[in-house]
């Protein structure tokens, strides 16, 4: 007889233990933490917000058009870019 996905199912959740003893002394460290791209910057949406931008480009195409509608600062050459102190 073919199992059904019901059987599947119910058999996987037999393999499950109540518990697990994990032993942290032969944990190592994350080998894939220093591969992290350090140009670009994780953002978490708001659900209501992550239902209507489904891919990272649509979020990307949204904000480089907001950009180009926002009025551009000019630089502080005296400072480096730092705020100044006032005072």
């Amino acid at each position: 007889m073919k199992k059904t996905s019901a059987d599947i199912r119910a058999s996987h959740r037999d393999d499950l233990k109540p518990e697990y003893a994990f032993d942290y002394h032969k944990a190592r460290e994350n080998r894939f933490a220093g591969q992290a791209d350090t140009t670009r910057t994780v953002v978490v949406l708001d659900a209501e917000l992550s239902a209507v931008f489904a891919t990272p480009d649509a979020v990307n195409k949204v904000l480089r058009a907001l950009v180009k509608t926002m009025p551009k600062r000019p630089a502080d050459t005296n400072t480096g870019g730092k705020a100044r102190r006032v005072g």
